[in-house]
């Protein structure tokens, strides 16, 4: 089976609504550093632009989260591979997300860092499939809602595959 991978949301609109969201985590955190968690692999993309974008002091960390495997849906089944290298105790955190599609993996991974002693904790994600939701999560910042297909590009991959496109483009199967 071949892919065939159509334009979705360019380079420059991308890149502008990052700015955008960059803009207004800045608003929202004047006068506060915020520590940006970015769930790997996917996320990594978006928050070396983002971090870029604000203008408050940030921290970084990373976090490797799974529930997807080599599959197109996800598994349901939550397996942390990298935990966090800092203590989150007092601190604004964002948490970094590529694409929030089921809810279930960042459910759970919103409650367990919660309990970590953060002063704060939101979510970013630079896409959302809110017609996908099967866990209600509260999204903080978005980029772009989506519809139900399968993207990559911009750090979302297909089989490790197309991660490094400039765009996130749709997915066709041949």
């Amino acid at each position: 089976m071949t892919e065939k991978i159509s334009v979705l949301l360019s380079e420059e609109e991308v890149d502008a609504r990052i700015k955008e969201i960059g803009e207004q985590i800045s608003r929202d955190y004047e006068g506060k550093q915020v520590h940006l968690i970015c769930v790997l692999k996917g996320g990594s993309f978006f928050m070396c632009e983002l971090a870029k974008r604000i203008t408050v002091p940030v921290s970084l960390d990373f976090m490797s989260v799974s529930s997807y495997g080599s599959e197109t849906k996800s598994s349901g089944v939550v397996k942390i591979v990298k935990d966090l290298d800092e203590p989150l105790n007092g601190k604004h955190v964002i948490v970094i997300e590529d694409i929030v599609d089921s809810g279930r993996t960042l459910s759970y991974l919103l409650a367990m860092l919660k309990d970590r002693g953060p002063e704060s904790i939101s979510l970013c994600t630079l896409l959302d499939k809110p017609e996908r939701r099967v866990v209600d999560v509260h999204v903080d910042y978005t980029g772009f809602q989506i519809p139900d297909k399968f993207v990559v590009g911009y750090g979302l991959d297909y089989g490790q595959k197309y991660r490094n496109l400039p765009y996130i483009g749709t997915v066709e199967f041949e």
